[in-house]
């Protein structure tokens, strides 16, 4: 067996994890057994009933989380000459095309998020297979392929995330920093939770949500009470 890390043996005083937490409970919980000294992303695990390899139960989706991820979001918007000022007047990090686009052939991709028209996806669509693999490339699904590149540059700055089942089933989503305080964790936790569920699809049967574990970057899974989520 394993040995114990002084910092997990800590944590393990703190919480049963073999026990059910309210999302209220464990949004508190996972600020106390953090003990890092940087600002830990706090994330969801989700576990779904479906089957990924089925095109019908693919869900995937976008939410706008309450107060942000925390996170200094890198956009790249690639856009023709008429929308460059737009999209940098919108808090867009970079913003062009054609050089862009070589920079990222030649290996770039140093953002987390890209935007562009779809005029121009003909370009964007030779990227796919350096983009693809980092689930950077724009998708319309995920409002990242638009006209209104002004609006979408402001909405993922504001904590717009996109999401997808992966092909185990499991959602995994970053929803906040370990410094934010207990109620804004559970706000956005509850929003991406609730966003899922309207996300159902109607071929998939037997319990639509398994498990939920929410965690630190450093921290042990706590295991959330379905049943105190309120509209799932």
């Amino acid at each position: 067996m394993a040995k114990l890390t002084k910092k997990l043996k800590a944590a393990l005083e703190k919480y049963d994890p073999s026990q059910e937490y309210s999302l209220s409970e464990a949004s508190s919980i996972v600020k106390e057994i953090t003990d890092v000294k940087f600002d830990a992303s706090v994330d969801l695990d989700i576990r779904l009933g479906v089957d990924p390899r089925k095109a019908d139960q693919m869900v995937r989706g976008v939410v706008a989380l309450p107060h942000g991820t925390g996170k200094d979001i890198k956009v790249l918007v690639l856009c023709t000459p008429d929308k460059v000022d737009e999209a940098t007047e919108a808090g867009a990090d970079y913003v062009g095309l054609d050089d862009y686009i070589a920079k990222i052939e030649g290996g770039w991709t140093d953002i987390d998020v890209i935007i562009t028209q779809p005029n121009v996806m003909a370009k964007v669509g030779r990227l796919g297979r350096v983009l693809g693999p980092r689930g950077l490339m724009p998708n319309p699904k995920a409002g990242t392929v638009t006209m209104d590149v002004a609006k979408a540059v402001k909405e993922v700055k504001a904590g717009k995330i996109d999401f997808k089942v992966d092909k185990f089933g499991i959602i995994h989503a970053s929803i906040a920093k370990i410094s934010f305080s207990p109620e804004k964790i559970e706000e956005n936790a509850r929003e991406l939770i609730t966003t899922i569920s309207k996300l159902k699809p109607a071929s998939a049967k037997g319990t639509y949500f398994q498990s939920i574990n929410i965690s630190s970057t450093m921290s042990p899974g706590i295991k959330l009470d379905k049943s105190s989520i309120q509209g799932i």
